[in-house]
């Protein structure tokens, strides 16, 4: 499979399962999950044939480890690990963040960053990474990146819920401005 298709399916899986089931006639369940099937055959029926050693080769090979395929009694289904902006509940626990986490975000941002901290906007949560190096990609997808430290020991300390997908992306609700470090500021 060509980078070019691998980079197609990827995207509109990610439109699918994470923000417009919708509008290729699919519904994920409570916890985010389609059969296989049933997303295969939709998207066929709107024009985008993607086959099962396809799906299979984005769902292993995406650099973000973006989907989960799982076999269970009624055959396999798939869902997106993180990043909704459709109502789902991934049935993730409570975990204790690392003394620091990572956001990848860019320059003309960080005015608002500074004065509201950050947001979910449309997602349900706010996506760390666990390293520097992945936020900085994540931030690349922009514009030029900047990576933000988040003080993810001491919002936990201060009650903040953190979780972690599947994926090792950490989500919280949101984090006030006095837990981040932009680059050039001093640690607190």
């Amino acid at each position: 499979m060509d980078e070019r298709r691998t980079v197609k399916v990827s995207k509109y899986l990610s439109k699918h399962l994470r923000h417009q089931p919708g509008r290729i006639g699919i519904a994920l369940d409570a916890n985010g999950w389609v059969p296989v099937a049933e997303l295969l055959g939709a998207a066929a029926a709107h024009g985008m044939r993607i086959t099962r050693d396809e799906l299979d080769h984005v769902v292993a090979e995406n650099d973000k480890k973006r989907f989960t395929v799982e076999t269970g009694p009624d055959g396999d289904r798939i869902r997106a690990n993180q990043g909704h902006t459709v109502t789902v509940d991934l049935a993730l626990e409570p975990a204790e963040p690392p003394a620091y986490l990572y956001h990848g975000t860019v320059a003309r941002f960080l005015d608002a960053i500074r004065a509201e901290g950050l947001r979910p906007m449309d997602r349900h949560h706010v996506h760390l990474s666990p390293d520097r190096a992945t936020a900085t990609r994540v931030g690349a997808r922009r514009g030029r990146p900047v990576v933000l430290s988040v003080d993810a020991g001491a919002m936990h300390r201060a009650g903040h819920t953190f979780l972690v997908s599947e994926n090792g992306v950490w989500l919280t609700d949101a984090v006030p401005p006095r837990f981040l470090r932009l680059p050039g500021e001093p640690r607190p």
